[in-house]
């Protein structure tokens, strides 16, 4: 067995958290926990709630322009999502527990197990044993689900410490592929570094990064700081600022062997110190890019873009080796005005900090205690560099709400349309039953940064409702048209309709299409009148009008034979029990 599949990790009597390979071909190593057969696949099975809109807790939805806020369980928040944001979630940034042993955080998701119900409810202490099981549990659901709200260009934050870095990345790796991790961001969080901790006060925490594509995720730059753009110390002719950058490619990685096609002769007119591609006198100088060892190397651009870039690109004589060296002039300001600068793998700003954080909440909402906001300076970073002026960021541990607190701030700065969905629970125990996070400080702390600081902005405040699945409609709790139709479509096809539903008649209702298939609901909310809709002659004869389309029927009983069914390209799904066998994408 190769070393990658050698055992790694921790074993113990109680908790199996361990490191294998479970697939010899690929040589791909697993994370093993306790439970995970059992949660693998445990999303799919999670029932689609709805989405209640509560106007009474919305604010300025006028402005809102795509914004939410959603109270309830995040495992069931994200579930409801899929039939709208599925795929179309430019960047997601979350906040787990960090697992500490001190953040009284407890394992609830509803798994039909006896070894994770044995686990719901029980706050998860330091002395537990199987704790870090139970936050492999807890995310590994949530992960899946997040995954497939990504666009397929998507990026996904995760600030993490180290009680359960290792585990993470291992479990990231699973889910998004070891080929579509980014980076590890170190936040240089705590300056002071934490005093309680026994033998070195940690200072930073960690950000993971991880695309949902490799090949079509493209992280954006930082904006310049003051020490950036003092680098740009010399001007040319029109007073225009720019540095001193070597052609020569730098670093292990810049052999001719890795690019052939960068290794060509530069030539240097002695006289002028001009460069051209072309030999065009016996005394011009050829410079190749060697290594400072003699080995070949390579230039960081080709021969085309030198070419069309000549008017940059010069020649400096190296005194103490006697030989000439290509150079180019890398200028401050560029044709569109925008300079950026490549994302580090340290951010030690004060503005990244977690006092920052602290000190920003307390002025929003003084007299409120909450445990270590996170500073919008670091989110409007990972905002910068992950999404476009339009897109879509999500968090679905809001907590107290910097994510869009630092939208809409960013918003401000350049105009842009970004819009944010944030999920938060309640929290709410037995000895606190009116506790409510995400009523009580998510909200309030957006209303309070639209209010202080003059955003132009809004957000639609939504409910986890009632359960979309066939017990609930068993039951008589039924959802509207307009949110029933988008689940339909979405169970059927794996997509978001892009169309509203359109009522043919009384009761029954286009749904949408997809190719050549025609998606049609026969349907009503009061309970009574829907135990008596069928698809009948009379229904089939106003829909399937075309030898040329699929229909499929939605409808709670169908009274037409197979036969006729077959002839007029007819497909029927009951009601609630065929409705949640879907054919999509989802895995």
């Amino acid at each position: 067995m190769c070393a990658r599949g050698r055992l790694r990790g921790k074993v113990n009597e109680f908790s199996a958290i361990i490191i294998s390979s479970s697939n010899l071909e690929f040589f791909m190593p697993t994370l093993q926990f306790k439970g995970k057969n059992i949660i693998w696949n445990h999303h799919l099975s999670v029932p689609y709630h709805s989405l209640e809109d509560v106007p009474a807790l919305s604010y300025q939805p006028e402005k809102a322009d795509g914004n939410l806020i959603i109270e309830g369980d995040n495992l069931l928040a994200l579930k409801a999502l899929l039939p709208l944001y599925a795929g179309r979630i430019k960047c997601i940034y979350i906040d787990p527990p960090y697992n500490t042993g001190n953040e009284k955080w407890a394992y609830n998701d509803n798994v039909n197990s006896p070894l994770l119900k044995d686990w719901i409810g029980k706050e998860v202490g330091k002395d537990d044993l199987t704790r870090h099981d139970k936050w492999l549990c807890m995310m590994t659901s949530r992960l899946k689900l997040l995954r497939e709200l990504l666009a397929e260009n998507g990026v996904i934050f995760i600030s993490i410490d180290d009680n359960e870095f290792q585990y993470l990345r291992a479990l990231l790796d699973e889910i998004f592929g070891e080929t579509n991790f980014i980076a590890v961001i170190t936040i240089k969080a705590n300056p002071r570094g934490r005093q309680s901790d026994s033998d070195v006060a940690t200072i930073h925490d960690f950000c993971v990064c991880y695309a949902k594509n490799n090949n079509l995720f493209e992280m954006g730059g930082l904006p310049l700081t003051q020490e950036d753009i003092d680098e740009y110390d010399q001007q040319d002719e029109d007073g225009e600022p720019w540095r001193e950058i070597g052609l020569r490619q730098r670093g292990s990685a810049s052999l001719r062997s890795d690019r052939p096609e960068m290794y060509f002769p530069i030539y240097v007119d002695p006289d002028t110190e001009s460069v051209s591609l072309k030999k065009d006198d016996s005394h011009f100088f050829e410079v190749l890019p060697k290594k400072s060892d003699g080995r070949d190397g390579r230039w960081m651009w080709g021969s085309k873009k030198v070419e069309d870039e000549i008017s940059r690109v010069y020649a400096r004589l190296i005194e103490k080796r006697d030989e000439y060296d290509i150079f180019i002039k890398d200028y401050l300001h560029r044709e569109n005005g925008i300079r950026t600068t490549k994302v580090k793998s340290i951010w030690a700003d004060k503005e990244v900090n977690t006092e920052a954080g602290g000190k920003l909440f307390k002025r929003l909402l003084p007299g409120i205690t909450f445990p270590y906001p996170k500073p919008i300076g670091l989110i409007k970073r990972i905002a910068i560099i992950a999404l476009d002026t339009d897109s879509i960021i999500l968090d679905s541990f809001a907590g107290s709400g910097t994510t869009a607190h630092a939208v809409m701030d960013l918003n401000k700065e350049d105009g842009g349309k970004r819009k944010f969905i944030l999920v938060q629970m309640t929290e709410a125990t037995p000895d606190e039953p009116n506790k409510n996070i995400c009523k009580d400080i998510t909200r309030e702390r957006v209303i309070r940064a639209i209010g202080k600081f003059g955003y132009d902005s809004g957000f639609e405040y939504l409910r986890v409702g009632q359960a979309m699945d066939a017990e609930a409609l068993l039951s008589g709790n039924l959802p509207g048209v307009e949110q029933f139709s988008g689940y339909v479509y979405y169970l059927c096809t794996g997509e978001k309709t892009s169309h509203p539903v359109k009522k043919v008649e009384q009761n029954l209702y286009l749904v949408g299409s997809q190719g050549s298939a025609e998606i049609y609901l026969l349907y009503s909310q009061d309970y009574d009148e829907l135990t008596r809709l069928a698809l009948n002659l009379d229904v089939a004869e106003k829909i399937a009008t075309s030898s040329h389309k699929r229909y499929i029927i939605y409808a709670p009983a169908c009274f037409l034979d197979e036969d006729y069914l077959r002839a007029k390209g007819i497909e029927f799904v009951n009601i609630p029990y065929g409705l949640f066998q879907r054919k999509g994408n989802e895995t």
